[in-house]
């Protein structure tokens, strides 16, 4: 593995000592993106946003990878840390925190995306299916072109296209040769033993865009919160959001962790 150290941003405007938050992002995203809305919470605590590999300031990886992540976060939680990941990164927080309970002061997973994890819920099952099935259809068609990709991702889905800067189509570029994640299985009965405060953070889904909530919205919902019931998580449910609670209703998302790191 690569052992270039990782790129973390570090908002901190609170008095020495202010408890730690590690923020991991999701795909096609970096730190700052992915929690911008996240950035007055650095008034009371140290906020730490983290670069994945392949993403932001961070090295290039050949292949991006949730459990080469999940390795990063174990060493940059130190003694003790807040941990917070989103979607992709929230497989990463979920290993991390797996592998080091002692270490997390509390977990909190934002729309994860390990769907083959909730597998046993008949909608994310069905997802799962879904998603092998689209995956298998489009191997030996050739590989599209990073702006193409970012397309597809968002435009087919009622999304709004971004901006093709150099950072963004970099992220793109890492986010396609990423291992699959709604394809992770991870073993759940580490965290349900473990002893931190765990929370599950979902949109509802209802104001998205019928593809996207039909094609894997529906599914990240269920995912979450069957993933909360079976780790003994508290399960928060943003109205009128999708798969960017945090973003879109940052005033909910922020006091649920401020509530949550204040103990």
């Amino acid at each position: 593995m690569d052992e270039e150290p990782l790129h973390v941003t570090v908002w901190d405007e609170a008095l020495p000592g202010a408890p730690r938050a590690l923020l991991v992002h999701g795909t096609m995203s970096w730190g700052t993106d992915c929690f911008a809305a996240q950035r007055p919470l650095a008034e009371a605590f140290r906020l730490e946003l983290v670069d994945r590999r392949g993403f932001g300031d961070s090295p290039d990886v050949e292949r991006s990878d949730y459990a080469v992540d999940a390795e990063d976060l174990g060493r940059l939680l130190g003694d003790g840390a807040h941990l917070v990941g989103h979607s992709y990164g929230a497989a990463a927080a979920m290993l991390a925190a797996a592998a080091r309970p002692e270490a997390v002061q509390s977990l909190t997973l934002i729309e994860p995306s390990p769907l083959r994890t909730a597998a046993a819920h008949p909608v994310v099952r069905a997802a799962v299916e879904r998603i092998r099935a689209a995956y298998a259809s489009a191997e030996g068609t050739g590989e599209v072109s990073p702006q193409e990709y970012l397309r597809q991702s968002t435009e087919a889905y009622g999304m709004r296209l971004p901006e093709f800067t150099p950072r963004v189509l970099r992220a793109v570029r890492t986010a396609m040769r990423e291992r699959p994640v709604w394809d992770a299985q991870i073993p759940l009965a580490p965290l349900a033993r473990a002893r931190m405060p765990k929370t599950v953070v979902n949109g509802t889904w209802e104001t998205a865009h019928a593809a996207y909530r039909e094609f894997v919205g529906d599914a990240l919902a269920a995912c979450g919160e069957y993933l909360a019931e079976m780790i003994g998580a508290r399960h928060v449910q943003v109205p009128g959001t999708d798969h960017m609670p945090h973003q879109d209703r940052p005033d909910v998302v922020n006091e649920v962790l401020t509530r949550l790191w204040q103990g």
